[in-house]
């Protein structure tokens, strides 16, 4: 069973990151090595995620066609473009995307997709736990 924060962090930060690195350097015109310094990652995983070789490529045409988590995105990558690194802003709104996709149950699809045998009682109190709401 995994955590919420193992599912962000294997599945929903890199399909982020796979948005960012295709916004900032096909959108924005930015060299691949700026991109991975701003990301924290390397030159090697840009060019894989502009590539379509690296991160879950079915969860990031999933986030691709919410405009709710590309409003964020290009938000970011604006930020980001902008000042070429990352400020207290743009970690801010980095939070509030992981936040979103917890509260909206994005995280909930990813992690089904990871392991397709969860206990449903488990589920319903991850769910009501993530959106502080009961069912």
């Amino acid at each position: 069973m995994l955590l919420p924060s193992e599912i962000e962090s294997k599945l929903l930060i890199p399909a982020v990151r796979a948005i960012l690195s295709k916004e900032l350097v096909l959108e924005k015109g930015l060299k691949e090595e700026e991109v991975a310094r701003m990301l924290g990652i390397t030159q090697a995983a840009v060019s894989n995620y502009l590539r379509g070789t690296r991160g879950d490529n079915e969860l990031i045409a999933k986030l691709m066609s919410l405009s709710e988590i590309m409003s964020m995105i290009k938000e970011i990558s604006n930020d980001l473009s902008t000042n070429r690194a990352y400020t207290a802003k743009t970690l801010s709104k980095f939070i509030a995307l992981c936040n979103y996709m917890r509260y909206s149950l994005i995280i909930c699809d990813a992690h089904h997709s990871l392991e397709r045998n969860i206990d449903e009682k488990v589920c319903e109190q991850c769910k009501i736990i993530l959106t502080g709401t009961q069912q």
